[in-house]
């Protein structure tokens, strides 16, 4: 079953701190709501239920918050999806889901995080008169020595493959210099938001300013090679938000809607907890096998690389010219939302789709790895939906 797309929109990504600091989850995704009505022609009574990703909220439900704060009416029924960096992509996921049960007829979904106002954490006293504990991550596995830090994941991975300092920065050299030349052909896709009306963090990177960046993570491979993780080969903390509008083909019908895209279908898959990294991977080979897609020919392929190394890892492993992923630029280049990547980097298939639009249909495919192992993966089509 293909679900029809009516709209997508998403906000500029900042830096943590930076334009969108004092905005809460509920702050960066009304507007877009706003965005999908205006663009769609729907009112807000038409839409039947909210489902957002979010990872930082700690708890309460920020999609309800949403679905409020937008207007949409205290009928609508709301879900706040957490599988970390997977959470956008699947609540899009879980949104197609509600509409192919018959449980909605038009569903708002994405993700929206707001990692400037997270709250800080405190593992409570075990025993009466232990202080509380501050944390930064919370645990992904039941096994301590299977779960670490995400930084070091991505170190171990580029030193198990033998990923240079020197190729990731290259590669992160790139991430930027395509964001930037992507700049103005990305407005279409933003709505701006506190004064802001693009990705904040893409620069302009000359090789021997990167080549200056301090290490955040050291490390070599076996043969020696430095395979440290550099400032500019890490995604920045971030703030911002991504939502898609999806209806039945039934409430297209009935409401004179024409869609501009189809969701064809998704993979949500497991991996070893202690390389998240690579999980991606599995996902995309996934997403090749059900859909019948060739990664190598799809007009849109965007990986949210958290790290150069994952992206030059889901490169090599899938046979893919690095020019074939991330053509405006991926999550190295914008910052990492933790809950709205995903769906940010599907809005970023959407619009690189839809600008190409012709007699031939386009077709593309957003991925995401996340922490404790998981992947994710949905495909879509611009055109007639096979």
């Amino acid at each position: 079953m293909t679900i029809p797309i009516l709209a997508w929109a998403r906000t500029p990504v900042a830096p943590v701190g930076g334009a969108l600091a004092a905005c809460q989850p509920h702050d960066l995704a009304a507007p877009l709501v706003a965005r999908l009505l205006a663009d769609s022609g729907l009112p807000p009574e038409a839409v039947d239920a909210v489902v957002l990703g979010n990872a930082l909220g700690a708890g309460g439900n920020p999609a309800r918050m949403l679905a409020l704060a937008a207007g949409l009416g205290e009928r609508v029924p709301a879900i706040t999806l957490d599988s970390q960096c997977c959470a956008g992509l699947d609540a899009i996921i879980h949104a197609c889901g509600l509409l192919a049960l018959g449980q909605a007829q038009v569903v708002i979904a994405g993700g929206a995080e707001a990692w400037s106002r997270a709250p800080l954490r405190m593992h409570r006293p075990a025993q009466a008169g232990a202080e509380p504990q501050p944390y930064e991550q919370p645990a992904f596995t039941p096994w301590p020595e299977r779960d670490p830090d995400m930084l070091q994941a991505a170190l171990d991975g580029a030193q198990r493959l033998g990923l240079s300092r020197a190729a990731q920065d290259a590669y992160a050299q790139v991430s930027h210099t395509r964001a930037v030349a992507a700049r103005a052909a990305m407005a279409a896709e933003i709505v701006p938001l506190a004064g802001l009306a693009h990705d904040a963090y893409p620069r302009s990177l000359s090789a021997e300013r990167v080549a200056r960046m301090p290490a955040v993570a050291v490390g070599r491979a076996a043969d020696g090679r430095d395979c440290s993780l550099s400032t500019v080969a890490v995604s920045p903390k971030a703030d911002g938000a991504a939502l898609l509008l999806l209806a039945l083909p039934a409430a297209c019908e009935r409401l004179g809607l024409r869609p501009r895209a189809h969701w064809c279908g998704s993979a949500s898959v497991g991996g070893a907890p202690e390389s998240p990294m690579l999980c991606a991977i599995a996902a995309a080979r996934a997403a090749q096998a059900r859909s019948g897609w060739q990664l190598e020919g799809l007009d849109a392929l965007e990986l949210h690389d958290a790290f150069a190394a994952q992206g030059l890892a889901f490169c090599d492993a899938l046979g893919l010219a690095p020019e074939a992923i991330n053509r405006g630029g991926g999550g190295l280049a914008r910052g990492h939302p933790i809950g709205a990547s995903g769906a940010i980097a599907l809005v970023r298939v959407l619009a690189q789709l839809g600008a190409r639009a012709g007699a031939r249909a386009q077709r593309g495919i957003a991925c995401i790895a996340g922490a404790g192992g998981l992947g994710t993966a949905t495909w879509v089509e611009v055109g007639a939906c096979g």
